[in-house]
């Protein structure tokens, strides 16, 4: 096998050196390192990661545990974090929770007992012992898109309130005033801060919240499906449903096709989360669009400043709407001029 040895002798460096230039250290001159990449790159050398992770205390190597890997929103988030991690020089395992707080558990104590270098964690709920304790512990933590109050770790997530607060005032201007919601768990903060702010933004207007057009869902299409056909049950139904979700919003779709109604025309439909299927759709589907890939991207560099002992702050990236016509044809730009149309 080749060794660090033979890199040297093929370099014309020292042993040293070279273990420097592969370590990244800042003295190590760009002609040096450049005399040790092509060394490497002729020999084919790899450096033994398992034996430098016990010389330096580092594995290279962070974890991610997201809420649902099925979800078109986790799935860009993963690779946007994955993406940042390998240019960062670190590899990804990747756990997904299902959207269970167990399994949430499970892959958290799995990667901190594969001495991971730092977590990312976008939390089932906010009820997972592990991960907790893995926010009070040694290993670097950042929460991402989702939270647990309390944890002392950054948080990286979207602000989506001024967003629902135009797609209300959108849905006012076009004379919508009987808006039912499907909500996220209560136990997620982005369940209950989007049912927060819809409900403000639905006061600010003078418009009712009835109990019986709030659908509680789990961020699962068939919540969703559920969710609506009571809503279409109902003596005097919606005309606007608002899923907090892309795939309860999914989920809303089919129930709607499936008593042959119409979107818009017989009830309009409006989503948290865009996805490249709803531009796709007929009609295409208004919705609220977080800036997911960046948001992998800030965590990870939050992420990596922990790892180097720097500090890390929590960040908060603005949401848009994005007006289409699952509403109805947009008749005027919403007050705070926030909302991109398609």
């Amino acid at each position: 096998m080749v060794g660090i040895k033979d890199v040297a002798a093929a370099s014309g460096l020292s042993v040293a050196t070279v273990s420097r230039a592969l370590n990244g250290h800042a003295s190590v001159s760009e002609a040096a390192r450049a005399r040790v990449l092509a060394a490497v790159d002729a020999l084919g050398y790899r450096p033994n990661a398992v034996a430098r992770s016990l010389r330096t205390d580092r594995t290279g190597t962070i974890g991610l545990v997201i809420s649902d890997v099925l979800n078109p929103y986790f799935t860009e988030l993963a690779r946007a974090v994955e993406e940042e991690a390998r240019a960062l020089g670190f590899s990804v395992i990747i756990g997904n929770a299902d959207e269970r707080a167990d399994l949430e558990d499970h892959h958290v104590r799995n990667l901190l007992e594969r001495r991971i270098d730092g977590l990312l964690v976008s939390p089932a709920d906010g009820h997972s012992p592990s991960t907790l304790d893995a926010a009070a512990g040694p290993t670097p933590v950042v929460f991402v898109d989702r939270w647990i109050a309390g944890a002392d770790a950054p948080v990286v997530r979207a602000d989506g309130r001024d967003a629902v607060r135009d797609l209300v005032d959108h849905l006012h201007a076009l004379d919508r005033r009987r808006i039912a919601v499907i909500t996220g768990p209560a136990a997620t903060t982005t369940g209950r801060e989007r049912l927060d702010a819809f409900r403000s933004a639905l006061a600010r207007h003078g418009l009712p919240l009835p109990e019986e057009y709030v659908g509680r869902g789990d961020f699962q299409a068939e919540s969703g499906r559920l969710a609506t056909e009571r809503f279409l049950d109902l003596p005097e139904p919606p005309d606007v449903v608002f899923a907090t979700d892309n795939l309860m919003a999914l989920g809303a779709l089919d129930a709607i096709s499936a008593r042959g109604l119409r979107v818009p025309d017989d009830i309009g439909l409006a989503a948290f989360d865009d996805i490249p299927w709803f531009s796709h759709t007929d009609p295409p589907i208004t919705t609220i669009a977080q800036p997911t890939a960046e948001l992998g991207r800030v965590a990870v560099r939050a992420l990596a400043a922990l790892i180097e002992g720097e500090p890390a702050t929590s960040t908060v990236l603005p949401a848009h709407l994005v007006v289409r016509r699952s509403c109805g044809e947009p008749v005027a730009p919403t007050q705070s001029g926030g909302a991109a149309r398609e």
